[in-house]
């Protein structure tokens, strides 16, 4: 472990951290360097601190944020093949801060309405130096390219627990770029959803997440041209 790591989480707790996130990755078939790997550890202290006094997350046990969180937003990572990515209603940062982590050349803006969660991703951006990684506080609706880290349009445009497919779409279509994509993180696949709103996805991607029984999917949905 190196020393920078926040000084809330006993030494054998970040230990078993480092065991399930190395095994996890092994799992999942990921090959993450060192650094990333205590940047992600780094993070999870992070969510745990805060946690404490800001309530970013019903989920308070740290070994459960490495499976629910982290590793759940990794299984996102082999279907990442763009340059700038929108995370909306990113929250505590997932998935955009372990996407942010783990693929530097990847340009990440993550917006999310809640200040006190706005202000825990700055901090995380500002404490693992995170230069490719711009957070917003607004409402997704009212924002317009041009203004602050929206200069242009997305190519991928994705959330985890946003909203129904229907208005997640709806909210965020005025910031896709033509030919771009959303993707739609989601437990089992959301077939009320897609009738409630009568989009079809072009494809839908069962995600394997170490540790995890549950079903998790990615809905993909490709603009309308």
């Amino acid at each position: 472990m190196t020393g920078n790591m926040p000084a809330n989480l006993k030494a054998d707790v970040r230990a078993q951290l480092a065991t399930k996130l190395a095994a996890g990755l092994q799992e999942m078939g990921l090959d993450l360097t060192r650094e990333q790997q205590q940047k992600l550890l780094d993070y999870v202290a992070l969510i745990y601190k805060w946690n404490q006094v800001h309530n970013l997350t019903a989920v308070r046990d740290p070994l459960d944020m490495m499976t629910l969180h982290i590793l759940d937003s990794l299984s996102l990572l082999p279907h990442i093949e763009c340059e700038h990515l929108l995370d909306v209603g990113a929250g505590a940062g997932l998935p955009s801060i372990p996407l942010a982590i783990c693929l530097p050349a990847l340009k990440v803006t993550a917006i999310d309405a809640v200040l006190k969660k706005v202000s825990f991703m700055r901090q995380v951006k500002a404490q693992l130096g995170l230069a490719n990684l711009d957070v917003i506080h607004g409402r997704i609706e009212a924002q317009e390219i041009g203004e602050q880290a929206m200069k242009d349009k997305f190519d991928v445009i994705t959330s985890r627990a946003f909203s129904e497919i229907g208005l997640f779409v709806k909210l965020t279509k005025h910031l896709l770029k033509e030919g771009g994509k959303w993707l739609a993180m989601k437990g089992t696949i959301p077939e009320h959803e897609f009738a409630k709103s009568g989009i079809q996805p072009s494809e839908i991607i069962p995600l394997k997440v170490a540790g995890l029984v549950a079903e998790r999917h990615l809905i993909v949905l490709k603009q309308e041209t």
